[in-house]
């Protein structure tokens, strides 16, 4: 479900950069979103490496023997839908 407030050509950088965030910090962009509102311990973090950070739900570390190997980020839903399609990307890998 995509609306004006996200635009179809949004939708792959928004993507890219939650497997990127994932991978960078080993942790599920919703985790790091919570961590990330203002109070919090990471309030400002979605500022750093050049605006790459993102704290939407829907980028999931991947991992493989209890190593982080990779990520995958999904966008072009709900917060709640992107994190369903990426829970179960990262089940299936």
């Amino acid at each position: 479900m995509l609306d004006s407030a996200c635009p179809r050509t949004g939708v792959r950088p928004l993507s890219i950069n939650k497997a990127f965030t994932a991978r960078a910090f080993d942790t599920a962009t919703k985790d790091l979103g919570d961590l990330a509102q203002p109070g919090e311990q990471f309030y400002g973090i979605n500022a750093s490496n050049d605006g790459r950070v993102m704290i939407f739900a829907g980028g999931i570390p991947l991992e493989r023997d209890g190593q982080v190997v990779g990520a995958v980020g999904v966008s072009g839903g709900t917060g709640v839908q992107d994190q369903a399609v990426a829970e179960a990307a990262a089940s299936a890998f």
